[in-house]
């Protein structure tokens, strides 16, 4: 490959877009970031920040890009026609469907990660129900981002899909699904890191790409922050962004509602996403500087509170229950006081989180490696490691980066094409 190729990660997160380039030899030369210029279920938003990102890259980090992959927020799902238009706005992976428990038990068994009401699927009927046009597609945001570039929306990567459905020990859809009329609706699934095409050459032109650009299937926003960190085989993930995210490589997948196994470099990875974060602290505290206000915060003493930080009724990690309720009263006088028993609050969920997990049969992680805007709070680490017992290390790389990679192996002999089953 010629010294100045380029690759391309995109990473589509709850309050924004972040792009990161790669150089081949894995350095990153280019990161930039902007919120959605709209609301987060609209995807011409995800489509526009994408384009004022890539279109704002250097023209010579540009010119030189080979391939570009993108990782979003697992569980967001769309509806569109077969053209890639929106049928109208996705229902965000924070949105539970109670009302599909009765569907979803004659489809799935209730332990698959699609078995829960907080699960794509259940969305995936919501937006059936909603929509009666016929041949509608329905796809997750990385996918219907990824079908942008190539101009049709035929793939969907095999990460993102499991929640709706995809077997990815069996490689295939549920046998319940295939006599279903919307059975059609469903994307073709390719494993993470497969070279799915050329970029269509009109997109290519309007962003000033190279009409050779490959684009390659991408993972989850989680998977790409795990693909970043890099973690040793004794240590585990924490993202702690708008959610809370845990992430672990075990030996088998690990079966349970809530709890998701993919496959990264060969290796499982399993894990969950609490609905609890950083959106419920932004929420309640609005344009208070937070950082400022936790350096009020003694770390190393409790604060006496007892909080469950949902941003509102339903939960998914680590308990599977639409019908959770948040725990946020009584606010105490002291804003300080009420973001250290928040912070607590949150830290108990992701104790909670790697107490389900090795129920379950994954190691306890020795270290943690932590991710995300919440990894920047040194007070919030100095109660993770009080309350958690255990070291933290915080990882500065976007997640974008850890996608970037993705699309940085499928330039190297080997790599997998879609379709075909076939080496390139």
């Amino acid at each position: 490959m010629p010294p100045d190729t380029t690759v391309l990660g995109i990473d589509l997160g709850t309050s924004g877009v972040r792009v990161a380039v790669l150089s081949v030899e894995g350095e990153l030369v280019h990161s930039e970031a902007t919120p959605y210029p709209g609301d987060f279920t609209d995807p011409v938003a995800w489509r526009q920040a994408c384009s004022d990102l890539i279109r704002a890259i250097p023209r010579h980090r540009r010119a030189g890009l080979a391939a570009i992959a993108v990782d979003g927020t697992s569980g967001t799902l769309l509806a569109c026609r077969r053209d890639g238009t929106p049928l109208g706005p996705a229902l965000s992976y924070q949105q539970s469907c109670p009302e599909q428990v009765e569907t979803l038990r004659r489809l799935i068994a209730p332990e698959h990660p699609a078995g829960s009401a907080s699960g794509s699927l259940a969305r995936a009927l919501r937006l059936l129900g909603n929509h009666r046009e016929s041949h509608l597609l329905l796809r997750h945001q990385a996918d219907w981002i990824t079908g942008w570039l190539l101009q049709h929306w035929r793939f969907g990567e095999e990460g993102n899909n499991l929640r709706l459905g995809w077997d990815l020990e069996r490689g295939e859809w549920p046998a319940t699904f295939h006599d279903q009329a919307w059975a059609e609706a469903l994307p073709e699934i390719e494993a993470s890191g497969s070279v799915l095409g050329r970029i269509a050459p009109q997109i290519a032109r309007a962003l000033g790409c190279p009409e050779s650009v490959q684009v390659v299937a991408g993972t989850t926003d989680a998977n790409a922050a795990v693909l970043t960190a890099n973690p040793a085989v004794d240590e585990g993930i924490t993202v702690l962004g708008s959610t809370i995210v845990l992430k672990r490589f075990v030996d088998a997948p690990l079966n349970a509602p809530g709890v998701t196994n993919h496959r990264v470099g060969g290796r499982w990875l399993c894990g969950g996403a609490s609905n609890a974060g950083g959106a419920v602290l932004q929420s309640l505290f609005g344009d208070i500087d937070l950082a400022a206000l936790s350096r009020q915060i003694d770390p190393n003493q409790s604060s006496g509170l007892e909080f469950r930080p949902l941003p509102g009724r339903g939960e998914r990690f680590p308990v599977d229950d639409p019908t959770l309720e948040p725990v946020l009263t009584p606010r105490p006088v002291s804003d300080a006081l009420y973001l250290h028993g928040l912070l607590e609050g949150l830290t108990r969920i992701e104790a909670q989180g790697w107490q389900r997990l090795g129920q379950l049969g994954a190691p306890e992680p020795r270290r943690l490696i932590t991710l995300g805007g919440g990894a920047r709070n040194p007070q919030w680490r100095r109660i993770r490691e009080r309350m958690l017992g255990r070291p933290i290390l915080t990882c500065h790389a976007p997640p974008a980066a850890g996608v970037a990679r993705l699309a940085l192996q499928a330039l190297k002999p080997g790599a997998k094409r879609a379709g075909s089953g076939a080496e390139s």
